[in-house]
């Protein structure tokens, strides 16, 4: 009893401020402040490449969780004309996962900072409560950077991002960004239209992360095939940080939930 009542008051207390740590410091990786620019977000330079072929290359801009300038160089493979485009100077790309990411660690944060150090814990499952709440917190911000998000091909077509750059691009390219674990990624894809005589069955392709040579979709009144797919990417070493620190901090919240766990059965199944 003594026991639990030390791991209730001092080492609960222990890890909640271990966590507390650990998660500022995710939490600083993904807002990239610079004390020479006064507080600003430092700007950061990333080369796009690939490991098969140089049909894409690219450098991105990423400030923060907004990308800010992208300039892209990209190959036609039909008549190896050279395409160049880059964002707009008045225009951002928000990237989402980012901005969801760091928030769902600083509610983590804010779950741990609401039991301070004077904060008594009575029982057990109040501990394992907290625990799963700050758990799920952390799953969801690992999941936003792990899994991005499904979209269709006319969904791609009509996203804000084709109207970003200068020149404008060609209605026959379709451009996403996305972030994949610790690596920004940016897929190109090149269409053919599809004649309305043509003999092919159309079949508009479903959501998927990456869409495959051949995937079909219906755009104003327009039917089209992806014709080339190009995806080239970058690390981003904060991004690994913020993953690594995730994974530590979910690591420390099962041993706590674990230690729990074994007091809360010791006092359920003793004999009298």
């Amino acid at each position: 009893e003594e026991e639990f009542k030390w791991l209730l008051q001092e080492e609960v207390h222990a890890v909640l401020k271990q966590l507390q740590d650990i998660l500022k410091e995710a939490y600083h990786r993904f807002a990239l402040p610079t004390s020479s620019s006064g507080g600003a977000v430092k700007q950061e330079n990333f080369v796009l490449s690939t490991s098969g072929t140089d049909q894409v290359k690219g450098v991105l801009t990423l400030q923060g969780d907004a990308l800010c300038q992208a300039d892209v160089n990209l190959k036609m493979p039909r008549n190896n004309q050279l395409l160049h485009f880059a964002f707009r100077e008045d225009k951002q790309w928000k990237l989402q996962q980012i901005q969801d990411a760091r928030n769902h660690v600083n509610q983590a944060i804010y779950l741990l900072m609401n039991r301070d150090v004077n904060y008594e814990f009575k029982t057990g499952s109040e501990v394992l409560k907290l625990m799963d709440a700050v758990m799920l917190q952390l799953s969801r911000a690992r999941n936003r950077l792990t899994t991005p998000a499904t979209l269709t091909l006319p969904e791609i077509a009509s996203s804000g991002l084709t109207k970003m750059f200068t020149p404008a691009l060609p209605p026959d390219i379709l451009v996403n960004f996305y972030i994949n674990l610790n690596k920004l990624c940016l897929t190109v894809y090149q269409l053919h239209v599809l004649q309305p005589s043509t003999t092919k069955n159309f079949k508009p392709a479903g959501g998927s992360i990456l869409h495959n040579p051949g995937a079909m979709f219906e755009f104003g009144n327009q039917r089209y095939e992806v014709s080339h797919v190009h995806k080239v990417e970058c690390v981003v070493p904060w991004l690994n940080d913020a993953l690594v620190f995730f994974t530590v901090s979910l690591q420390l919240c099962q041993q706590l939930k674990d230690k729990i766990s074994v007091f809360s059965s010791y006092w359920n199944y003793r004999p009298y």
